[in-house]
């Protein structure tokens, strides 16, 4: 399962593209609102997810989670208990952890991209900590894939489907979305 956090304040793009990537390439993808599961995105867009945060609980079957930026959504994100224990979570396991546009900075604050090539909005690219920001649209590096904001979003997505499916399994959603 791959856990996507939305906050007040979210960046529905951004949230939304690798949803439906990751969904179309068949893997459970579950929605996690913070404080609810009536979330509102950061242009008005309000999203019903799947689950609130007090019905998360991470297990044997969270393959990934994913933080979508935006603002004030990444700030209520990195203020989550709920978020910064799944992070946790993946850290002691390995899982994949995946964060665009300002969100990188939840993991930059936290030095996690020390020594990673990395990437975010440019706005937030010195919130990275010690990571060597490349600047590029998607940069993967390990366990962490980070992308520059939503302009990129379906392109991160993607390579979510790749880290996690692999290429021939991208290359299907990426052709099913006439790319």
């Amino acid at each position: 399962m791959i856990a996507v956090f939305l906050a007040e304040g979210f960046e529905q793009t951004e949230a939304l593209a690798p949803v439906d990537a990751l969904r179309r390439a068949k893997k459970e993808v579950r929605t996690v609102g913070i404080g609810g599961r009536e979330i509102t995105s950061s242009h008005g867009v309000t999203v019903r997810c799947d689950l609130a945060d007090s019905e998360f609980a991470p297990g044997a079957e969270l393959e990934m989670i994913v933080l979508p930026g935006g603002l004030p959504g990444t700030l209520n994100l990195e203020k989550s208990p709920v978020v910064q224990g799944a992070i946790d979570f993946c850290l002691e396991r390995e899982i994949p952890i995946a964060a665009i546009c300002a969100a990188p900075s939840i993991l930059g604050h936290r030095g996690l991209l020390d020594g990673c090539r990395a990437t975010a909005n440019p706005g937030f690219q010195d919130q990275l900590g010690k990571a060597v920001c490349t600047g590029e649209a998607v940069c993967r590096d390990g366990r962490f894939t980070t992308g520059r904001g939503a302009g990129v979003a379906v392109e991160f997505g993607l390579a979510l489907v790749e880290q996690l499916c692999g290429r021939e399994a991208m290359e299907a959603v990426k052709a099913s979305m006439a790319i």
